[in-house]
């Protein structure tokens, strides 16, 4: 029996102190609801789940970037529904004044009605925002540039590879060369040419853009430069270069060629006059073409808000499922915790009680001292 060194006392507060510790820890987790609150209890899940909490909140705000692209694109679309049927009573005074029986006056009439529409295309075109950023002003379209004021880039798909051409003209479109890598190298392109100076290079893949000329041999030395930039980017992702962009037309008169122009004489030319019978014959094949333009602009941005509402339910998806991950790492199983918790408390009461009974055996040593 030994007095200075009592071994059973110092076994019972070995444990005891270890019994309190994860007593402590265990309590911990239950307050908190986390399986990991220090980077002590898992190192490596620690930095797993930094990570992944990271991308979860990264993709909540991506789907609300592709939620709020989606508003963007109903809101050019709610615009340009109204210019469709702007357009198409247009069509409907064209076809009313191509008949012989109206008279100078009732023309008339119909040319200021048609002028007020076009005025009112004008206005939505340049009018239509969201978030004070214009969407149908031609701001959201790809931006092209060329080294010759003769020649400019009217428009070009998202799609088309960005980088520097040389176009190589011909009056025979099958003879016409689109070329790369410092005009050494060709391009398989078609060649599509339209009355009013504009030329349209159409890839394979179906991806396009179009020039518009006022002189044809510019088109010996012209670099036509298509820099990949335009329209709105959409960050859809929790990474560079994770992104959709959303490209729309510029919507007004001028560029759906129902506007007035001067030609290189200095003259006013309107395409949509209908003081004449002959005029408003003529004026319908621009606006059936400016019809058509519009139901192309409408189509893709349709296309463009069925690829945003699958992103969307895809980004849900995945957090859905990242979150499932990130709650078996992170969150503790509170059922499991409590069983923990209960057989802890147990040992130790039970150590406190065997320390105190350890603590008493030196007083026996008295004993034998009597």
């Amino acid at each position: 029996m030994k007095i200075n060194s009592n071994m059973q006392a110092l076994i019972a507060q070995n444990v005891l102190r270890t019994n309190e510790e994860k007593n402590a820890a265990s309590t911990e987790r239950l307050s908190s609801g986390f399986k990991i609150n220090h980077a002590k209890d898992s190192p490596a899940g620690m930095a797993i789940g930094n990570r992944m909490h990271s991308q979860i909140k990264s993709l909540y705000k991506a789907k609300d970037n592709a939620s709020n692209a989606i508003n963007v694109v109903q809101t050019a679309d709610g615009a340009l529904t109204e210019v469709h049927n702007m357009l198409q009573r247009m069509n409907e005074l064209g076809v009313k004044a191509s008949s012989g029986t109206l008279t100078t006056s009732d023309r008339e009439a119909i040319q200021k009605e048609v002028n007020a529409l076009r005025d009112e295309i004008e206005r939505v075109a340049k009018d239509t925002e969201y978030n004070t950023q214009n969407l149908l002003g031609g701001e959201q379209r790809m931006k092209g540039y060329t080294n010759d004021e003769r020649v400019k880039v009217v428009e070009y798909d998202a799609g088309f590879p960005k980088g520097v051409y040389t176009v190589v003209y011909n009056a025979d479109p099958e003879k016409s060369k689109l070329m790369t890598e410092n005009g050494t190298k060709p391009v398989n392109a078609k060649f599509d040419y339209t009355g009013d100076d504009k030329m349209t290079i159409t890839l394979a893949d179906g991806s396009a853009f179009s020039l518009s000329y006022s002189d044809k041999d510019a088109f010996a030395s012209t670099e036509i430069d298509l820099t990949g930039i335009g329209g709105m980017k959409i960050q859809v992702g929790t990474a560079t270069g994770q992104e959709i962009q959303v490209v729309v037309p510029k919507m007004d008169p001028k560029a759906l060629g129902i506007g007035k122009e001067y030609n290189a004489a200095g003259e006013l030319i309107d395409h949509i006059d209908m003081r004449t019978q002959d005029g408003a014959r003529e004026s319908l094949d621009y606006i059936k073409d400016a019809i058509e333009y519009v139901s192309a602009a409408r189509s893709g941005l349709g296309a463009y808000q069925n690829r945003l509402e699958s992103t969307v339910a895809s980004l849900a998806e995945t957090t859905e499922n990242l979150e499932g991950s990130y709650s078996t790492l992170k969150d503790v199983d509170m059922a499991e915790e409590m069983v923990e918790y209960t057989k802890l408390q147990v040992l130790v009461q039970a150590g406190t009680s065997m320390l105190s009974q350890a603590n008493e055996q030196p007083q026996q040593a008295l004993q034998l001292l009597q």
